[in-house]
Formats: structure tokens, C-alpha cells, sequence
């Protein structure tokens, strides 16, 4: 603007080349540098002379000549330097948007928007700790609960998809989150959907369609080797040495002469299954808009199918039909206003039963469960008249096959009873408005913003058929097998009909207002200041007390020249579940920071061009752990309650009885907040001219006064049950929880001639301890839970199995003999423990910790990206290690004699197999001896996954220079390639459910 002494002032506002300001991007000559501030301006004092370097992430680095009277500079944004994860200048903290320079750790970010080009995916917070340090197995920092925002929003992230998604910040420390109150004290997952341009229009559109195929089937017996096994258990257990199944049967079953007589079903035979899945979808996309209103506008459709080809299977699936639109408009120059809106609807269908669970329960030789018409020829008149009054003639050759105990048909379910069409409809709105105030107060602003969200749903019940099962009487002639009776049962009810279940409201409500100032003193002495209050309430159909949450924050910032920072954030919250005078508290935080960088001795660094260090101390109040606490609301715990529901009575004169008054909660008015009390230390460092990008966290926190009843810190006769249970004892603060580790992030951005070569690296490690319980009911010091992890595993100690000597000498109480287990009499081939206390018994107090559940504490993440000429691959990889889980389903403990047989029995304990036996002796009792906790069911957690390959192509530019198409690309795309395990087969088996499934697509993407 003017000269003096040969210097001149440079003033500029930067923009990139679609009309966007680039806030926090520097501007630099040979002696002197700037930076940005939020509105993207600068001010340099330079020489006259001066060629001036203007840099941001994300951008292409530019070279203007030094003018007084400058007015704007224009920066192309570059795709290849896009740093996944560090290509924003701008990060949104709580109530808040700043210089990514200026965060004061425990927040990390990433760019969703600029992945897709490379790494399309379909759900919003998929492989999040991949590129997210901190983030893992879907919590922050190993604490259960984070708290997720979209568009400032309490939200769920199921409801947005990636395509409508900008970035993702995570907030991982209590400092960043402490403004959001209660319900973010175990983190806080940020969502920011995409806005318009303020130039021109864009039109998008992608396409991607792909198959789902199952990566395995459980493993179950045929029925010739259920029914051979099934005789040993019975051996085992003393029966009679008559065997059930006799080889006739077990051999007639086993050569499949005829499986409607000797029936074999194989729920995932390729008669009832479809190979693959399918799922496709299409989502069109218009940005635009000019210096007064910017547009976003998303419509998507997705429809899936199933696995199941039977029946009513057929026609499962899922249909999902979004529009989202945000609007930016600027009312005055003193008012903007930002609306957003999404309204998106989702239909089910899915055939009544329970397919998947049955195949994990209905044994293989129980029933057929179709019978052909075919062998009734030779029926008597009273199962033909079956046939012509049925009203369910499945294909029109069987009818539904069951026995006396066993009166429903999974297969019969899926032909005969209808189908469960499930309607979800989702309506979110929000809208904010910011006021500036500087006609008041320079640097003053108010922002606002209200939100309403209504979610409905429930389910039609189409059909509610009731059916009657047939189990046949088979002889054989001269011509082979026929059937000469059907034994009925049950009733057939074809109605037709319609009901409704499951209908479920819930709505959700937001207010926030925020006065905000800024102000420094000759730009070397910078201060802010926010002052916030906000509201959040849930209300849900049949829930009689809505979720509310009320905070009040204050926040206070001071930075010398960006290069010392220190933070001060206050948040009172409030909770209406607790006693009056604890329902409020005060949540401080301190933080403080020193950017090493702009330190005169680094000005010359040929390594760093960002180091700065960061620390923080944190007291969060909460009330988290209240909500859901024993099943209920989590309010009025702190009063006494009674009830006479129990069904309990005492007698009274001459007999007579009356209704019992039970005690169900002592009082506790003292009952008060939990309290997440935590210290953190952080390193963010770019290096080699912006190559390598490195961020690093330690954090050390304890979550004290964890709500609890525990019966064991009162006398006895706090709890009694005669004549019915009743309980003085009250909830109170008692547990506490120590959390401590480290989380890593680093990105290596590298352009060699024509390939771009990015690599990002993560890596979370944390250990949890109990740093409170009460342990007087252990006598010994190793089955005491407090300094073992939160999420201890404790059981026995196995020893190989019993043998019949063994077992012999326990049962008749031989001198020396092994300790007598207190959960059942032992045989032969039963697992043998450990006498931990040398008792001479076997019981729970021979439980010893046996590894950490739960959470894997290693957790590493690596993303890579591949780009040459108009090719781009990438590859995604991550591994999780350290934690340990128990076999303990029912395809490991086949208990009672109804049980499924599945193919780990097959290394069962027998006489024969006593010393490379894998599995304990069969039996058909409940085998309380084998199947408890112990270390014969544990394993180690640990795999390495190949998560997603994505191979692209970009048509180039100059062939689609003269169309009206500005950009048109085309990939491949696998999800859940490979999983390294050693137990990856059991990783990889889903029990009782849908399998876990594999992904294919192609897609097409275009621009306009």
C-alpha cells in the first residue's frame, strides 16, 4: 500500500482457482514470512524488489512479484499433492474452526472428499484407524462411548455415507472435546458434509455395482457323523451300550440313498444359497453458486440382495433413497446463514424365521424338512386328503416335513410365512446463523444453531401364515421307499394378513449459541475468547424420560506471535440424574503449546517446516456411564425405590397371604458425576519441505467415580432374599479405570518424475488397569481384579485332559489322587486343571488372569497411493495384536442333548486319540466340567488384513477436452481381501448369522 526506505506493504487476500479463500497459507520472501489468518489475508513488509513464495497444503506452491498495490492471489489446487489426512489448513474443533496450526494437540483430521477419487468405500467410518491415529476398534483411546456430530449435530454416522462427507475430525483428548460437554467424555468423532463453490456449478455422478461373496460357511457335521458321534457321547456318559442310531441308519444317511427318509440337510448347500450377493448404487451430485448463495445437493440410491435363494429368501434385501441439501447464504454483510437438510429412506425385506440362527441350532438328521408328494402315492386316504387340503404345496411337490418336538420349519418359515418389510424414515434439519458484530466490537461474532432430527420406524408383518408339520411313516417294497402315513401337527392358517411391530419414534433436538472474539495487539499479542451454551435432548416412543444434556463452556486462548500458546477452557455441565445440589459441575481444562518452527534458530532449517509441542491437563465431569446403567435410564439411582412386582408373599393369620413390598435401591443422595481426569503431551513436525508429515500423542488418564452397586462394600444384611430378594444397598462412586498410551501418525508424500508416491502410517498402543475395585471376596492375591486390565479375562488353568485312572481314583477318593472339580463329576477325556491354591479342589477360586479382552492395544494402520501418468493404486493394510477372546459359542460347546455337532469335535478325546486329541470327551449331559472359562478356549486375537485394493483410471483431459464431460474416470475396487491369522478360520466363521462377506465393484465416475 505505500513505500518507505525501499520496502514496501504487501496486502493480499488468497484464493484458490475455484473462488475459495485459503485461509492459513504462507507467504514468504528471502527474509520475512507471513501467514493467513482465517479470512485468507496477509500482510508482508518486504523488499521493493522482493519475489514473494505463497505455499499451502493441498495447493500448488506460487511465485508473485512483490506490489504495494496487490490485491489477490489465485492458488491451483494440485491432486497430487494431496496428503491424506494433512490437506486441510482449517480443522473444525468444538464450536469452532482454526488454522490447523494453531490446534493444541489431540485432534487429528482427514480428508474424505479428496480419498474417494482413490479409495471409494461405502460406510462413513470405514478403516477410520487406518488413517486416524487414537481411533480403534471404534473407539478413541480404548474408552467405550464416543460421541458422534455431523454438521455440529449430535448424530449417528450410519445415517451419512461417503460420498456426502467432507472430512472427519477425530477429537481425542478431554481438552478438545471438554466444550461438548458430559456426553463427549470418551471422544468425540466430528463429521463435516460437503458445501458449494462460490464459482461455478460442478455435476458428479458415480456409479458402482459389485458383488458380496461370503468368505465361509461354518463347518457342521453331516448327519451319518453327528449321528456316530452322538452314539460315543452317549457311551461316554454310561448309556446303555445299545447305540441310538444303528449302522443301518447311520450308513443309509451316509450314502444319501434317500435323504428325504435319511434326511442330511446342509443349511448352506448351493440348493438354498446363491454364490454371491449384490449390491449397486448410483449418486449424483451439483455444487455451485456465486459470492452471495453456494449449493450442495446429494441424491444416492443403493439397493442390496441376499445369499438366500429359497422362498421368500429370494426377495431379501435393502433399498436406501437420500437426498441431502446445504445451503450457504449470505443475508447481509453482517449476516450469513448456513441450512442443512437430509431426508433419506430406508426399506427391508427379509423373510420371517430365523434361517441363519437355525442352521446353527436344528441338527442335520432331525427332519426333512421338504417331502416330495412323490412317495405319498402309496399313502392311506387320510394323508391324501392331508395333500388336498393343504394349503402350502411347496413348488407344488412337497409338503412341510417336522416331528412332535420339533413343530417349526426354518424352511417351511421361508416358504410359507410371509416376509417382514421393515420402513425407516429419516428427516434431519439444522440451521445456524452468524452475526458479525464488529459494529460493536471488532472481532465480536454470535453464532447460533438449532437442530431437529425425527427418525421412524417399524415393521409390517406381511403374511403371519401358520403352518402344520408332517412327519411320515416310510416302508419299502418291491419298488424302493414309500410312505404310508403322515402324522400331523400343528394347525395350517393361511390368512394373509398385515400387522405392525416394532414401531419406534425417536427425535432429537439442538441449540447452541456462541458469542466469539478475536483481537491481538499489533499481531504479536494474539487472544480469543468463546463463551458457549448448548442443549441436547433424545426422546424415544415408550421411553418415559428423554435424554437431556445442558452445558455452559468458556474458552480462552492466547498466543505470543503463534509461537506460544496457552488455552484455558471451563465447561459447567449439568445432569437432571443426580440429587439437587450435585446436578452441576465445573470441567476445567489447560493447555499450552510452543511451535518450535517459528523460532529465529529454526528460520533456517533445511528439515523442519513445522515442529511444534503441545501439552494439556484436563478434569471432565460426566454422567455417560449412568445411561443404560443395570438396563435402566440411569436416572433416580440416587433415590430409594420399592416395588411389589416380584410375585413375592408372607403369610399372615390363619393362612392367609399377602403381597410382599420389596426394597430395590438404597439411597445415596451424595451420588455424583464421574470425573475423566487426564494429561497429554503431542508433537506435530512436518519435515523436508512438507515430504514427511508426523503427528504423536501420549495421554495418561484415570475415569474415577464409576457407578456401581456392589454388595461386598455393606454388612450382609443390606441384601436379603426370604421371603423375596430385597436390596438396601445403594448405587455409588466407587470403581475407577486407568487408561495410558501413545498414538503415531505418519504421511510420506513424495513426486518422482511422473509418480506420485503417498504413504501414511498409523499406529495406536494403550493399556487399561482397574485402578479401583473391590476385591474382599478374593482371598488371594492373583484373582484380584484392581491393577489387572479393565477388560481382564479371568478362568482355569487347563492341564490336558483325565485319564480313566485319573478320573477312577478321584471318584473313589484314593488317597493322592488329583483335586475333585466342584462343577461336575469327572470322566475320562474331561479337561483337567490346574489346583492353583493347592485346596485339593477344582473352583472358581482357581481362576487366574489369562490375558487382556476387549480392544486389541495395537492397533497399526498403513494407506498407500500409487500414481502414475493417469493410473492410481491403493492399498490399504492394517493389523491388530495383543488381545485374547474365548471360543465359548455353541459351535465349540456342544452342550445337552439337543446339541449341533461341528467340526472341531472331530478332534475329540477318545481312548485312541487320549494323546493327539484337540477337543474334550463328547457327552450329552451339560458338560459343566468343560465348557467354563479356561485357557483351553482362549486364543490370541492377532491378525494382519488386506482391507482394500483399489486399482483406477482417469480418461485424460485432453480427450475430453472438446465434450461436454470435464472429467471421466473408471476403477476396481476389493474389500476384505485377506486376513493373516493364525485363527483366521474362526475370525473369518459368523455363528448364527449372516457371514462375513467380501466385496467387489467396478465403478464408473464423471464430472460435467
Amino acid at each position: 500500500m505505500s513505500a518507505q526506505d525501499n520496502k514496501i506493504i504487501v496486502s493480499a487476500v488468497v484464493y484458490d482457482n475455484k473462488g475459495n479463500l485459503v485461509p492459513g497459507a504462507t507467504i514468504s520472501s528471502a527474509n520475512e514470512t507471513s501467514e493467513a489468518n482465517d479470512l485468507g489475508e496477509f500482510t508482508i513488509t518486504v523488499d521493493a524488489n522482493s519475489i514473494l513464495t505463497v505455499t499451502a497444503s493441498g495447493y500448488k506452491t506460487g511465485s508473485i512479484e512483490a506490489k504495494s498495490d496487490l490485491k489477490k492471489v489465485v492458488l491451483d489446487y494440485d491432486s497430487d499433492t494431496v496428503v491424506l489426512g494433512y490437506n486441510s489448513d482449517k480443522v473444525k474443533v468444538a464450536f469452532n474452526t482454526v488454522a490447523k496450526s494453531d490446534v493444541l494437540g489431540g485432534v487429528s483430521t482427514v480428508n474424505i472428499a479428496d480419498q474417494l477419487a482413490t479409495n471409494y468405500t461405502t460406510f462413513s467410518l470405514d478403516n477410520l484407524a487406518s488413517y486416524i491415529p487414537g481411533y480403534t476398534g471404534g473407539n478413541i483411546w480404548g474408552m467405550n462411548g464416543k460421541l458422534v456430530i455431523v454438521d455440529g449435530i449430535p448424530r449417528d454416522e450410519f445415517n451419512v455415507v461417503p460420498s456426502e462427507i467432507e472430512d472427519i475430525t477425530v477429537l481425542k483428548s478431554a481438552a478438545a472435546v471438554a466444550l461438548y460437554g458430559s456426553l463427549a467424555a470418551k471422544g468425540v468423532v466430528s463429521i463435516t458434509t460437503k458445501r458449494g463453490l462460490s464459482k461455478g456449478n460442478k455435476f458428479d455422478v458415480r456409479i458402482n455395482t459389485g458383488i458380496m461373496d461370503p468368505k465361509r460357511y461354518a463347518k457342521y457335521l453331516s448327519s451319518s457323523e453327528y449321528m456316530t458321534l452322538y452314539n460315543e457321547a452317549l457311551m461316554n456318559d454310561g448309556q446303555p451300550r445299545n447305540p441310538l442310531y444303528t449302522d443301518e441308519v447311520i450308513a443309509n444317511s451316509a450314502s444319501g440313498v434317500n435323504p428325504y427318509r435319511y434326511p442330511n440337510v446342509d443349511f448352506y448347500s448351493s440348493d438354498n444359497l446363491k454364490k454371491y450377493a449384490t449390491r449397486s448404487e448410483i449418486v449424483a451430485e451439483y455444487t455451485g453458486g456465486n459470492d452471495k448463495a453456494q449449493f450442495y445437493v446429494n441424491v444416492g440410491n443403493y439397493r442390496t440382495t441376499t445369499l438366500l435363494d429359497i422362498g421368500n429368501g429370494k426377495s431379501e434385501g435393502e433399498n436406501r433413497f437420500n437426498v441431502r441439501g446445504n445451503l450457504d447464504i449470505k443475508l447481509s454483510k453482517m449476516i450469513t446463514s448456513k441450512i442443512n437438510t437430509s431426508v433419506t429412506f430406508y426399506d427391508n425385506n427379509q423373510a420371517q424365521g430365523n434361517f441363519w440362527g437355525n442352521a446353527a441350532t436344528l441338527r442335520p438328521n432331525l427332519f426333512a424338512p421338504l417331502i416330495p408328494l412323490s412317495y405319498l402315492e402309496k399313502a392311506d386316504a387320510k394323508t391324501q386328503n392331508y395333500i388336498a387340503t393343504s394349503p402350502f404345496i411347496v413348488d407344488g411337490k412337497y409338503l412341510l416335513g417336522g416331528t412332535s418336538t420339533q413343530l417349526t420349519n426354518p424352511f417351511a418359515d421361508i416358504y410359507t410365512r410371509g416376509i417382514i418389510k421393515g420402513t425407516t424414515r429419516k428427516y434431519q434439519f439444522d440451521t445456524s446463523f452468524n452475526f458479525d458484530l464488529a459494529n460493536l466490537l471488532k472481532g465480536l461474532t454470535f453464532d447460533t444453531q438449532f437442530g431437529i432430527d425425527y427418525n421412524t420406524s417399524y415393521s409390517q408383518q406381511i403374511g403371519n401364515n401358520a403352518y402344520a408339520v408332517y412327519d411320515p411313516t416310510w416302508a419299502t417294497d418291491a419298488d424302493g421307499d414309500y410312505i404310508t402315513t403322515l402324522t400331523k401337527f400343528g394347525t395350517d392358517a393361511k390368512t394373509d394378513s398385515r400387522s405392525l411391530d416394532n414401531a419406534y419414534q425417536r427425535q432429537t433436538m439442538f441449540f447452541s449459541g456462541a458469542f466469539k472474539y478475536k483481537f491481538d495487539y499489533n499481531k504479536v499479542h494474539n487472544f480469543s475468547a468463546l463463551l458457549v451454551a448448548h442443549g441436547y435432548t433424545l426422546a424415544e416412543s415408550e421411553v418415559y424420560h428423554a435424554i437431556a444434556n445442558a452445558n455452559l463452556g468458556f474458552q480462552f486462548n492466547y498466543n505470543y506471535k503463534n509461537k506460544y500458546y496457552l488455552d484455558f477452557t471451563q465447561n459447567m455441565v449439568h445432569s437432571s440424574r443426580l440429587a439437587e445440589g450435585q446436578q452441576d459441575a465445573f470441567s476445567p481444562t489447560f493447555s499450552m503449546g510452543w511451535r518450535i518452527s517459528k523460532e529465529s534458530f529454526m528460520a533456517n532449517s533445511k528439515v523442519f517446516n513445522e515442529l511444534k509441542l503441545t501439552a494439556s491437563a484436563s478434569i471432565l465431569n460426566t454422567d455417560l456411564d449412568f445411561i443404560g446403567f443395570e438396563g435402566g435410564s440411569g436416572y433416580n439411582l440416587y433415590r430409594p425405590s420399592y416395588s411389589n412386582a416380584n410375585g413375592s408373599f408372607f403369610s399372615w393369620q390363619e393362612g392367609r397371604q399377602l403381597r410382599t413390598t420389596d426394597v430395590i435401591n438404597g439411597e445415596n443422595y451424595g451420588l455424583g458425576f464421574e470425573q475423566r481426569k487426564e494429561y497429554t503431551l503431542g508433537l506435530e513436525s512436518s519435515l523436508f519441505n512438507n515430504m514427511v508429515h508426523i503427528e504423536a500423542s501420549y495421554f495418561y488418564n484415570q475415569l474415577t467415580g464409576i457407578p456401581i452397586r456392589d454388595r461386598n462394600l455393606y454388612p450382609s444384611y443390606f441384601s436379603v432374599t426370604t421371603p423375596s430378594t430385597s436390596s438396601f444397598i445403594p448405587v455409588v462412586n466407587y470403581n475407577a479405570d486407568e487408561r495410558k498410551g501413545f498414538d503415531l501418525g505418519i504421511n510420506f508424500n513424495k513426486k518422482i518424475n511422473k509418480v506420485h508416491l503417498n504413504v501414511g502410517m498409523v499406529a495406536t498402543y494403550f493399556e487399561t488397569r482397574a485402578y479401583t475395585r473391590n476385591d474382599i471376596i478374593y482371598r488371594d492375591d492373583y484373582q484380584k481384579r484392581q491393577g489387572q486390565p479393565t477388560d481382564a479375562l479371568f478362568g482355569l488353568k487347563s492341564n490336558g485332559f483325565y485319564t480313566a485312572a485319573e478320573a477312577a481314583d478321584i471318584k473313589n477318593n484314593v488317597v493322592g489322587a488329583l483335586p475333585k472339580s466342584t462343577y461336575a463329576v469327572v470322566s475320562a477325556g474331561d479337561i483337567k486343571y490346574q489346583d492353583v491354591n493347592n485346596d485339593k479342589v477344582i473352583d472358581n477360586n482357581d481362576q487366574v488372569y489369562l490375558g487382556r479382552g476387549g480392544a486389541s492395544p495395537l492397533t497399526i494402520g498403513l494407506n498407500t497411493t500409487v500414481k502414475w501418468n493417469n493410473f492410481s493404486l491403493f492399498v490399504l493394510a492394517n493389523s491388530t495384536s495383543g488381545a485374547y477372546a474365548y471360543k465359548n459359542s455353541s459351535y465349540y460347546w456342544a452342550s445337552g442333548v439337543n446339541a449341533k455337532y461341528s467340526a472341531p469335535m472331530l478332534g475329540r478325546w477318545t481312548p485312541e486319540t487320549a494323546e493327539t486329541a484337540t477337543y474334550p470327551r463328547l457327552t450329552t449331559t451339560a458338560g459343566a466340567n468343560n465348557f467354563i472359562a479356561s485357557d483351553f478356549w482362549i486364543y490370541k486375537n492377532d491378525r494382519i488384513s488386506l482391507s482394500r485394493v483399489q486399482l483406477s483410471y482417469d480418461i485424460p483431459k485432453s480427450v475430453l477436452a472438446k465434450t461436454f464431460i470435464s472429467n471421466l474416470g473408471f476403477y476396481v475396487n476389493g474389500n476384505d481381501l485377506l486376513l493373516i491369522a493364525k485363527e483366521r478360520e474362526h475370525m473369518e466363521t459368523n455363528i448364527g448369522g449372516t457371514p462375513q462377506m467380501r466385496y467387489y465393484s467396478i465403478g464408473l465416475t464423471a464430472a460435467f
